[in-house]
């Protein structure tokens, strides 16, 4: 939140005929969110100073995970809410799963395919506006048909949630983008569920390391992106996540074109830190703030 004193003082450049910052994006939620795997270790210890920190380095949103019926990050829904509020964070957008794979051959519950009523009965309760599907494990991939039966399920899911307010979304990698038969099992997704029901939520480093181009899918499929997964790429061979700001991930050319993706929410994520993840996430906002974005 802008602080008076640093609205004055903004206020005072532009009555000084200063221009501050044209580049950036005009950021109307004004939120800069956290996906909350990047302090996942912190928040299995302590998610109450967790969150206290997360919201002390500047963040103003998390995405969560549903971690079973009633709980988000494995804290019961009641007390993560209390929790989220008590530092001024909000969590418009909360990861799920499909549920086909079978865990020592049982169904996991709050997913797509097993309990998912309840799951968006549970998101709309808490203030959840996207409940996305994180992630396809290896079992849950397959053939193009397959693809074309998970879009089914996403659109079945995305119904449901529709009648409870909530927009439905996925979240990719990169294994989406491994040709099939001429085609990327992502074409499939994109073709076979509806673009109101089903939304996108672009993870940046996946697009990029599969050798795409984030700026030609937001222009192929405009309005389809309203949640992005900011993470960088290092320079190295090895291609791995590093801090926004320090790889070759162009976001400013990118954040030009927020408006066009339906862009709402955005997460910094950093999937494996080089050492204490809250200097990581520390560096990706204060990059972000002086570069990206003006809210």
């Amino acid at each position: 939140m802008t602080s008076r004193r640093s609205f004055l003082k903004t206020s005072a450049l532009f009555s000084a005929g200063v221009l501050v910052a044209p580049s950036l994006f005009a950021y109307k939620q004004r939120y800069i969110g956290l996906q909350l795997y990047t302090v996942r270790d912190y928040m299995q210890k302590d998610p109450a100073a967790t969150l206290a920190k997360v919201a002390q380095t500047g963040y103003t949103s998390v995405e969560g995970t549903y971690s079973g019926i009633g709980k988000f990050n494995n804290v019961e829904a009641k007390e993560f809410m209390a929790l989220l509020k008590q530092n001024g964070l909000i969590m418009p957008s909360c990861h799920y799963r499909l549920g086909e794979e079978k865990i020592n051959g049982v169904a996991q519950s709050g997913t797509i395919l097993n309990g998912w009523d309840k799951a968006v009965d549970d998101a709309a309760a808490n203030g959840v506006k996207y409940m996305v599907c994180a992630y396809l494990s290896v079992p849950e991939r397959g053939s193009l048909d397959h693809y074309k039966k998970v879009a089914d399920d996403f659109n079945k899911a995305a119904e449901t949630c529709k009648k409870a307010g909530v927009q439905f979304c996925y979240h990719n990698h990169d294994f989406e983008f491994e040709k099939q038969d001429g085609k990327f099992p992502y074409e499939i997704l994109l073709a076979n569920t509806d673009k109101e029901l089903v939304k996108m939520e672009m993870d940046m480093y996946w697009v990029t390391k599969a050798n795409q181009d984030p700026i030609a899918l937001i222009n192929q499929h405009p309005g389809r992106f309203p949640l992005w997964h900011v993470k960088d790429m290092d320079s190295t061979p090895n291609r791995m996540f590093t801090e926004v700001g320090n790889g070759v991930i162009n976001f400013k050319e990118i954040f030009k074109h927020a408006e066009k993706s339906g862009m709402k929410y955005f997460f910094v994520e950093e999937d494996k830190c080089p050492g204490d993840p809250y200097i990581s996430i520390t560096q990706s906002i204060t990059y972000i703030k002086k570069n990206l974005v003006s809210i």
